[in-house]
Parts: C-alpha cells; structure tokens; sequence
C-alpha cells in the first residue's frame, strides 16, 4: 500500500506526519473546512489503483470517564464521523477502515454518530463488519481494547481472524519486555543521547518515593500509609493510577497521558520512572525509527491516539487478501 494523502489540523502531528513521510500530501485542516469536491478529485487521480480510506475521528467524547450524555452532545468532535461519512459517500473508496474506542458503538441508533455512519455505508453499497477487538489478541504488548470496523464495496468482508491467544497457533501473548527490555536505561526527566524519544518525565521528590515504594505490577496499594493520597484512602478504584508494568504481561491500555505515572499503569517495571515517549511508542508496535516531534505531552498524545502499527499491518494485509478474492486485484 501506498500512502498518498493525509489530514489533520494538529500542527504537531503534522510535524510527526512530515517527518516519517515527507513525500506524502498532507493537508493541515480541519475535515469540517475539507471540501468534498477537493478530495474526491485527489482520489479520482489515483484511480484505476484501489482506495483505502482510513478515518479515526477524535475518541475522548466516547470514553469511559466521558460518561453523561451532555458531556457528549455538547462537544464538538462528536460529530466529525459524520463528515468522514460524506466523504466515503461521495469519493466510494474501495475499502473503509476505522479504529476507535469500544464506546462509540453504544450511540447506536441511526441519528447518532457511529449508527449513522453504519447506515450511510448500507445505503452506499458497503458489506461491512465491526466489533470491540483485544489489541494483546492480534500480537499487541497491550490489553486495551478497541472498536475497529472494515468495510467494502466489493462484497462480504470480515475482520481478520485473531493472531495470539487460545485457539490460534500462538496461544502466548507478546509482553512489555519482549518489546522495550533492551531499550538503555534513563532516569526521570532524562532523554538518552543516542535513542531518538527515549525521553522520560520528570517526576517530583514524592513521586519518586512512591515509585520506589511500588514492586513490579503494583500500585498504589503497595505504598506505606504515608506516602497515600486522601482520594485513595476514600475510594477504593483508581488501581492502575501511580502503577507499575509487569515485564511478562501486557501493557495495560495506552492513553494519551501513558508517559505520567500518575495517569494510569504506566510506571517502567524496575526503573523509577515513567515509561518513556520511545517505550510508549514500542508498545504501540511503532518502529523504532519512527520519530515524533513536539513537546513530552504533545508526543503522548499522538501515540495514544494512535491505530498500532502491528494492528494496522495485519488490517492491510487482510484488505490485500480480500481484494484479490474479489478479483479487484490481481
């Protein structure tokens, strides 16, 4: 597969984007300001060859700790599905891929953004499949889960079958130390001189206590009393905050805040850190020559968001397999 067209209206993912594929078009907008007409003339440009349209409209108003319907209705981004749906209207792309977070199919119903979407492709001629995956099922150092649906113009199309785990030929899962082991040691605040992005935070004299205080794959639980915060002595959840990985385990989810220690289970499994922007990036299954720009919460941000690339590879190839069934490819 070829890249040919990107957009997005974060200046540093731009930056990122421009970095790793400098020959590729990239518009710097927003697709709200994106006219139709302009991008379907880039895809008529690149017929006969096949389309593959990727879209990952921004996923916080679905998650989780978003979980009031006006926190959703009110904000902004909820919408932009539905302008990634008309431009796969009016361009017909071949293939349909798009990647978020599991919440996002419980707005359902056909008014709202991920029904609606599904019912735009229906009436668009599209056979499509979708549910909520395990990213540690498909070879991922990660236990997150993610919403991620195909869809295509040329007939039956289904995800593609897991990689790892019961039932396959690999019933081991991939692990944080199969992926950033052998990645040189820093301590927090440090980026290393010679391993791009291998930068961590820096952490205040309380939290370094408290990461020292913490065994590998344990949390704030583990701390003597002194060290605990009043919100932890009065709620009993909040058990990946202040966390460290197991080095034989899967990450817990990355999030857009998964180089803060105090974000989630994002602590390195024997360093008293954070995991840094590189790591972060390993267990997202980014190559190591992958570089990213922007500032420490910026460069966390767009790893979060990020579809990872292992996950990404497996899709392209099952779209490949899939077109050459269909005789789209030959």
């Amino acid at each position: 597969m070829d890249i040919v067209f990107a957009l997005d209206n974060d200046p540093d993912a731009q930056r990122t984007f421009r970095k790793n594929f400098p020959s590729v078009k990239f518009e710097p907008t927003d697709i709200r300001e994106t006219s139709v007409d302009h991008v379907r003339s880039l895809v008529n440009a690149e017929r006969p060859s096949p389309v593959l349209f990727c879209g990952c409209a921004p996923c916080q108003p679905f998650t989780k700790q978003n979980t009031t319907h006006s926190v959703r209705n009110n904000n902004d981004r909820v919408p932009l599905l539905a302008y990634f749906a008309e431009f796969v209207k009016a361009c017909k792309p071949d293939i349909v891929f798009i990647e978020n977070v599991p919440g996002l199919q419980k707005f359902s119903h056909c008014t709202e953004p991920f029904g609606g979407f599904l019912q735009t492709l229906e009436d668009s001629g599209y056979q499509s499949d979708h549910r909520p995956v395990s990213l540690m099922k498909y070879g991922i150092p990660q236990s997150r889960r993610r919403l991620v649906l195909l869809a295509s113009r040329h007939g039956p199309i289904e995800l593609p079958p897991e990689t790892n785990g019961s039932g396959t030929g690999n019933p081991r899962y991939e692990t944080v130390r199969n992926w950033i082991e052998d990645l040189p040691s820093i301590t927090a605040g440090e980026e290393h001189a010679t391993v791009p992005n291998h930068r961590a935070a820096a952490l205040s004299e309380r939290n370094l206590e408290r990461i020292r205080a913490t065994p590998q794959g344990g949390g704030h639980r583990d701390w003597p009393e002194r060290l605990h915060l009043d919100c932890h002595k009065k709620f009993v959840g909040y058990s990946d905050v202040y966390g460290r990985m197991s080095w034989d385990r899967p990450a817990s989810g990355l999030t857009t805040r998964c180089i803060s220690y105090s974000n989630g289970r994002f602590g390195h499994p024997e360093q008293d850190r954070a995991i840094s922007v590189r790591e972060a990036a390993c267990l997202q299954t980014f190559p190591r020559a992958f570089l990213f720009e922007g500032s420490l919460a910026s460069m966390s941000r767009q790893i979060g968001n990020a579809v990872p690339v292992q996950l990404a590879k497996l899709i392209g190839r099952h779209v490949i397999r899939h077109l050459k069934e269909v005789q789209v490819l030959v």
